[in-house]
């Protein structure tokens, strides 16, 4: 059971990476999850500048380890992504790319949100 749990934290975990990442693209279809969105961009920045945990670090790294299974000794990052997905000397390279789709994303969203406004006015 403790395994599962564990698996599906590991998920939820992902899921958000992908959401801290993409989710502005998601707002230029349904606008009103653009505040969703903001608060999951605060959320990451706080962690990575204040090296906070995420919380769904320790539930994973618990259940884990009522696993029988190691923890994640260094992190969800650390664990799953650096020096897997990429080298641990890009992590300040893939922070700015990160950082980069959501400037992007958030550009694009004022850009639609813009023309959908336009659009209503001139109706």
């Amino acid at each position: 059971m403790y395994r599962v749990l564990a698996d599906a934290t590991m998920v939820l975990h992902f899921a958000f990476l992908v959401y801290l990442t993409l989710g502005g693209f998601v707002a230029w279809r349904w606008p009103r999850t653009i505040i969703a969105h903001l608060i999951a961009v605060a959320w990451g920045a706080l962690i990575v500048i204040f090296e906070f945990d995420c919380p769904l670090t320790g539930p994973e790294d618990y259940f884990r380890k009522q696993a029988g299974q190691e923890g994640l000794p260094g992190g969800f990052i650390d664990t799953y992504l650096t020096d897997v997905v990429y080298p641990a000397e890009h992590v300040d390279l893939v922070r700015l790319a990160v950082a980069v789709v959501v400037a992007v994303s958030w550009a694009g969203f004022v850009v639609r949100l813009r023309a959908r406004r336009r659009a209503r006015l001139s109706r």
